[in-house]
C-alpha cells in the first residue's frame, strides 16, 4: 500500500513541478497556483497515510488491551436480552426500553 501511495504521490509531484515550470515560461499566475494546489494536494495524501498509520496502530493496540483485560463470561446473556418492546394497551406511557422481570 505504502508503494502505491508513493508512486501516487511522486506522480503528483512530478505534475506540480511541470505545471510550475510552465507557469514560469508563459507569466502565468494560474498555472503556479494549479501547481501549488497539486503539491499541496500530494502532502497533504502523506501526512494523511502517516496519520491513520499511527491511529490504527493506536487502536489495535488498545483493542488488545482491552480484550486481555475483558472475560466474555462477565456479564450473562440476560443482561444483553433484557430489553422488551412497549405495550400498546397503555399509549401513555413511554416504556420504551424496560427491564423484563
Amino acid at each position: 500500500m505504502l508503494l502505491l501511495i508513493l508512486t501516487i504521490v511522486i506522480a503528483l509531484v512530478a505534475w506540480a513541478l511541470r505545471l510550475m515550470e510552465q507557469a514560469v515560461k508563459g507569466q502565468e499566475f494560474s498555472l503556479m497556483l494549479a501547481g501549488f494546489l497539486v503539491a499541496s494536494s500530494a502532502a497533504a495524501l502523506m501526512g494523511v497515510y502517516f496519520l491513520m498509520g499511527n491511529y490504527v496502530v493506536y487502536m489495535n493496540s488498545a483493542a488488545a488491551q482491552q480484550m486481555s483485560a475483558l472475560d466474555p463470561l462477565d456479564m450473562p446473556y440476560s443482561i444483553y436480552a433484557s430489553a422488551t418492546v412497549p405495550d400498546s394497551s397503555n399509549p401513555g406511557v413511554d416504556y420504551w426500553l424496560t427491564q423484563a422481570d
